[in-house]
C-alpha cells in the first residue's frame, strides 16, 4: 500500500551515525546516554531500541542498581525525529514492546497508529515498568517526545539551563503520546504549559512538582551521580517493589486509563490533518517547531 504524502521520502541515511545510544557503568550506576548530539538526541525509531537495548542490559546485569538517561551535548531529547536524515519512519523494527502488528506497508491512520503503538506507547509502558530506578540527568531542551523519556523516569534531576515544553498544539495534536502532563504538574498548569507551547524552565518544573533537582549545569553530573550512589545503597528488591507501589497508586488515581484515552485523540488529530492538509503533522517540521520555541 501506498505510504502518506509526508511520508514519501528518499530513504534514511543510517549509515552515517555509528552510535545512537551508548552505555557504561560506574559502580552500581548503569548510564544509558542519547548519542545524536547533532541532532539535539532527536529519537528515531534506532534510538528508540538501542535505549531499550541498553535497558534491558541494565535490568539483566545484578550489579546495576540504579540507571542514569542521560543526553549527549547540550540537550537532553529535542522530541521525537521529525526532520533528520536519519529518520526511519519507514521501516519496519522487530517488535519487543507490543504485538501490533508492523507500519510499514500501511497507509493512513492505520499506519501512523501501528506504528507509535510500538515505538511510543508500548515502549513507555515498558520502561516505567523496569524494576530498577531510573533518574533522567536533563539539560538543555526537553520537548515533546523528550518528556515522554523524562517522565517514565523515576526521578529527574535537571539543570538550571534545562527548558521543558510540548507543543505539539501547532500540529493540531493535545500533547505527547504518553499523556501524563495532568499527573506530573497540576491539571491547570498541565493546561496551560499545553496551550502556550511555552517553555517552561527549571526552576517552575521544580515548583509545580515535575522534577526532583534543579543544579547548576556544571554540577549536572556529580549530583546526578551522587542520587543514583544514594539510592542504590538501598535493597534491590525494596526498590522494586516502592517503584511499583508508586506505579500502582498513579494507576488507581487513572494516570494508565487518561493515557489510553487520550492516545485515540491524538491520532483522531493525525487522521484530521491528513484529511484537511495532507500530512498528518499539519505541515510542522524540525524548523517550524523549533523556531517556534526560541
Amino acid at each position: 500500500m501506498a505510504a502518506a504524502p509526508d511520508d514519501q521520502r528518499p530513504a534514511p541515511n543510517l549509515e552515517a551515525e555509528a552510535e545512537v545510544v551508548s552505555y557504561s557503568t560506574e559502580g552500581p550506576v548503569a548510564f544509558v546516554t542519547l548519542a545524536r548530539a547533532g541532532f539535539a538526541n532527536a529519537q528515531n525509531g534506532r534510538m528508540t531500541y538501542a535505549i531499550d537495548d541498553a535497558y534491558h542490559r541494565a535490568v539483566e546485569d545484578d550489579s546495576v542498581k540504579v540507571i542514569v538517561l542521560r543526553g549527549a551535548g547540550k540537550h537532553f531529547s529535542a522530541g521525537h525525529d521529525i526532520g533528520s536524515p536519519g529518520r526511519d519512519v519507514d521501516l519496519d523494527y522487530p517488535r519487543v514492546a507490543t504485538l501490533h502488528y508492523g507500519h510499514a506497508d500501511k497507509a493512513g491512520a492505520e499506519r501512523h497508529y501501528a506504528r507509535e503503538n510500538e515505538q511510543y506507547l508500548g515502549m513507555c509502558r515498558r520502561w516505567r515498568e523496569i524494576p530498577k530506578p531510573i533518574i533522567a540527568s536533563v539539560r538543555g531542551a526537553c520537548v515533546s517526545g523528550g518528556l515522554m523519556l523524562a517522565w517514565t523516569c523515576d526521578l529527574i534531576v535537571a539543570s538550571d539551563t534545562a527548558f521543558f515544553a510540548d507543543a505539539v498544539i501547532r500540529m493540531g495534536v493535545p500533547g505527547a503520546e504518553w499523556f501524563a502532563h495532568p499527573f506530573v504538574m497540576p491539571p491547570r498548569i498541565a493546561k496551560e504549559f499545553l496551550m502556550t507551547g511555552d517553555r517552561m524552565p527549571a526552576s517552575r518544573a521544580y515548583e509545580v512538582g515535575m522534577i526532583n533537582r534543579v543544579v547548576p549545569d556544571t554540577d549536572l553530573e556529580s549530583a546526578t551521580l551522587a542520587l543514583a550512589s544514594r539510592i542504590a545503597e538501598m535493597p534491590r528488591f525494596g526498590l522494586a517493589l516502592t517503584k511499583r507501589a508508586v506505579n500502582f497508586a498513579e494507576d488507581q488515581q487513572g494516570l494508565r486509563d487518561t493515557i489510553d484515552g487520550t492516545y485515540h485523540m491524538h491520532h483522531l488529530a493525525h487522521a484530521h490533518n491528513e484529511l484537511t492538509t495532507e500530512n498528518h503533522l499539519a505541515g510542522q517540521n524540525a524548523r517550524s517547531m523549533a523556531e517556534k520555541l526560541k
